[in-house]
């Protein structure tokens, strides 16, 4: 398997980028067969096996007991609810949107209260926001001339949804900056924010292994 993340950068900001496709074994991870929570990136390549997990990072926001926020689904089992209401918090800076990987390993991000509507079938799926890009568009409340940086991570797929990539900045940007790196500099259409500040990730090819407190909700990709 070939490695999948790489260092880009993008007006004068380096990022780290792990593209993965629909043909590939992407899943969701929060807690161990027995309930413990796994909440780092060696305890999930131990769970798997040593040396199965090629690349994860954080998917989600998550209260202080690791919970996610809002909606959480793990091999098609709903863990937490849809949550559609404003709120504080990043979180509730709406539209935010959910991430789901489908039961044929393509992948959509939707706007939330559309898809409490009608929303995709999911095998996996993890509610977060803001939403960075909606169609195009970045989000509204996002201000060019923002000084609130923190280091981000967060998610964008391709119009077909045969490809996800996931991002993490390499240093301190604002939402207006990582928004336009998904939309401007991979050139896509929909990408949805995981979190900052506590952004971490796992890129054994890179030799990254991000640690710090316990995480909630972790995307990651298991090698054949």
């Amino acid at each position: 398997m070939a490695s999948p993340c790489r260092l880009t950068s993008f007006e004068g900001t380096s990022y780290t980028l792990c593209e993965v496709r629909a043909d590939q074994d992407v899943r969701l991870f929060l807690n161990a067969p027995d309930g413990s929570l796994l909440g780092n990136f060696p305890g999930i390549d131990a769970m798997l096996a040593p040396g199965k997990l090629g690349f994860a990072m954080n998917a989600g926001m998550y209260h202080p007991d690791r919970t996610p926020v809002g909606l959480y689904i793990e091999n098609h089992r709903e863990i937490t609810p849809l949550v559609t209401s404003p709120g504080p918090g990043n979180f509730g800076l709406l539209p935010n949107g959910v991430f789901c990987i489908a039961p044929d390993g393509s992948f959509a991000i939707t706007e939330s209260r559309a898809f409490g509507l009608s929303g995709p079938d999911c095998r996996f799926a993890s509610q977060s926001g803001p939403m960075l890009v909606i169609d195009g568009d970045l989000h509204p409340r996002f201000l060019p001339d923002s000084t609130s940086r923190y280091v981000r991570n967060g998610v964008g797929i391709s119009l077909d949804g045969q490809q996800a990539l996931f991002a993490i900045s390499g240093s301190r940007v604002t939402f207006h900056e990582f928004a336009r790196f998904f939309r401007d500099g991979l050139g896509l259409r929909n990408a949805l924010y995981f979190d900052g500040n506590i952004s971490r990730i796992y890129a054994p090819n890179l030799g990254r292994s991000d640690f710090g407190f316990p995480m909630g909700p972790v995307v990651g990709l298991v090698r054949d």
